[in-house]
């Protein structure tokens, strides 16, 4: 711990351990206990703190898919999950964090978290660690005029904790341009097996998301037998653009993903597609594979989810349905500027159901019609001349 002393008129003065140079490389602890697409725009927040303090981060999280989210992250060191509904003294982590809380010292802590429930469980983890608050900063609380998560992330990380001085790790000039992730060198070697022993490696390659996070609950059948999810597009629209979609580009792979748990539903779409062998497939269960096509996809539809974010981190063009949520503060964001569209939505939508299959379709179409073309990954070494559109 370190000292504290009192200059007249001025708050507390830190003293740390001669060992912590000022402006050196501290290693910066971010604690966040979202859903997917919330810990994937939290990778924006990250690639800041790295430029600012030098080393990658610790995330302290909760759900099962964070170790895959930032597997390959340059901006990540380590990642430590808890349930949201156990005590966190009895996971087997919670030794490894309190650990790394003190041995970060006098590194900052970022608490992105403002759940009524996750925040004080955040807050019992610095005390039982003894953590210095002047280390720690709170995102600020949701103001009346909603922001997009992207933008309160980016304010709390160009600010400095107390225990430290801005000027020796002052904010980068440049702003993080939207959430990234990454994929090894062996992912993209077993991708570019996969479809080539598959026969899709000349051929465009359409991602279709149709669930959300109530169609892998336990709940799922409740929430369809009530019809109180919000963000459900009838099955009937889901076939008739995987129709209309072959008949325009009648070489794509339109490819279903979601969840295991999701998998009944995506072969009742997949069957009453009634398309032609080869062209409505069903893969990417697993987040990293999903990952993998997302890198190389020539577009994808998807309602608002956190795959959505995952896929625009990879700047793959989306056309992504919303309900009662806004595109205005939920809205993806692409590291590389590829075309997002947002389509639903309040105030004139209040469910994805009351979007026509015409919106989603011409909203798609337009993605082709714009012609984009995304860079080449600088670590790709993928099929020879292949484009990503076609």
């Amino acid at each position: 711990m370190p000292d504290t002393g009192r200059r007249p008129g001025q708050g507390t003065l830190l003293r740390y351990p001669a060992r912590v140079a000022r402006g050196g490389p501290l290693r910066p602890v971010v604690f966040f206990f979202c859903r997917l697409g919330d810990m994937v725009m939290l990778t924006a927040l990250l690639e800041e703190l790295h430029r600012r303090y030098q080393l990658p981060s610790h995330v302290v999280g909760a759900g099962s898919w964070n170790s895959a989210v930032f597997a390959a992250h340059p901006h990540v060191a380590q990642v430590w999950s808890f349930g949201r509904h156990v005590p966190f003294v009895l996971n087997r982590s919670w030794r490894e964090v309190r650990r790394a809380l003190r041995e970060a010292a006098p590194g900052p802590i970022y608490v992105c978290e403002e759940h009524y429930r996750q925040l004080p469980r955040i807050r019992r983890m610095l005390a039982l660690a003894g953590v210095d608050r002047q280390r720690c900063l709170f995102i600020a609380p949701t103001c009346a005029e909603p922001q997009h998560l992207l933008d309160r992330l980016a304010q709390l990380a160009s600010r400095t904790p107390a225990a430290l001085r801005a000027s020796d790790y002052p904010p980068s000039r440049q702003r993080v341009a939207g959430p990234k992730l990454y994929l090894s060198a062996t992912e993209r070697a077993g991708r570019k097996a996969w479809l080539q022993a598959r026969g899709w490696a000349e051929r465009p390659l359409v991602l279709i998301q149709p669930g959300n996070h109530r169609s892998m609950s336990r709940r799922r059948g409740r929430w369809r037998r009530s019809g109180a999810d919000d963000k459900a597009w009838p099955l009937q629209r889901w076939v008739a653009l995987l129709q209309r979609m072959h008949a325009r580009l009648p070489r794509a792979v339109l490819v279903l993903r979601g969840a295991y748990q999701e998998l009944p539903l995506l072969q009742q779409i997949q069957a009453a597609a009634a398309l032609e062998a080869g062209a409505v497939a069903i893969a990417g269960q697993e987040l990293r594979e999903f990952f993998a096509l997302c890198e190389v996809a020539h577009s994808m539809v998807s309602v608002d989810t956190g795959p959505a974010h995952a896929a625009a981190a990879f700047g793959l063009p989306l056309v992504i349905l919303y309900g009662v949520h806004s595109p205005l503060h939920w809205l993806p964001r692409s590291p590389s500027g590829s075309p997002l569209l947002g389509v639903g939505g309040p105030p004139a939508y209040s469910r994805v159901d009351q979007i026509s299959l015409d919106t989603v379709f011409d909203a798609w179409c337009s993605l082709l019609d714009a012609g984009y073309q995304q860079p080449a990954h600088p670590a790709e070494a993928y099929l020879s001349g292949q484009q990503r559109h076609v």
